[in-house]
């Protein structure tokens, strides 16, 4: 059976719901946007080297290396991919692990949870809900409110400063 992608075309985007937030933090509500999807040459012209491995490839950034590990200023982190906003500072601390870690993401529906069995263990991986990109893992050993603690690779996260909200 064809499909239109053996001609080079492809059927309508997918949709997805996510929460969009302004740069200050403020929610702006659920929006319904293109799923983004591109091909591995457009994310490696779109993506540093680091960036394309953690994000594309599932890889990981060696604890310690990367720039928003000790990163406590004041503002949001987005999606490298795509822009979408996955975690606030506010929820940022430092677990000594040598990643970027954070108690909860700035809403739910931004980060997907998927079963993650690679290397012989059980593990939840957090994707972006809008581009797939690979962020990092899920461990239930984080601080309260939630006990949980996202650790994400600085090369799947842009920091945005959070801007003077009114």
């Amino acid at each position: 059976m064809l499909t239109l992608s053996a001609f080079g075309m492809s059927a309508a985007p997918q949709k997805v719901k996510i929460v969009d937030f302004d740069d200050a933090g403020n929610q702006k509500g659920v929006i319904e946007v293109d799923k983004v999807v591109k091909l591995e040459g457009e994310w490696k012209k779109e993506l540093s080297p680091i960036e394309f491995e953690v994000t594309r490839k599932h890889g990981t950034e060696r604890a310690f290396t990367g720039p928003l590990n000790k990163n406590y200023a004041d503002g949001i982190y987005r999606c490298i991919c795509c822009g979408t906003a996955l975690f606030d500072s506010k929820t940022k601390f430092d677990s000594g692990t040598g990643w970027p870690s954070f108690w909860g993401p700035i809403a739910k529906q931004n980060v997907k949870n998927v079963n993650d069995s690679s290397y012989g263990m059980v593990r939840i991986e957090n994707q972006c809900a809008r581009c797939d990109a690979h962020l990092g893992h899920v461990f239930e050993d984080g601080p309260k409110p939630t006990g949980l603690r996202y650790c994400m690779n600085s090369a799947s996260l842009k920091f945005v400063p959070r801007a003077k909200g009114k």
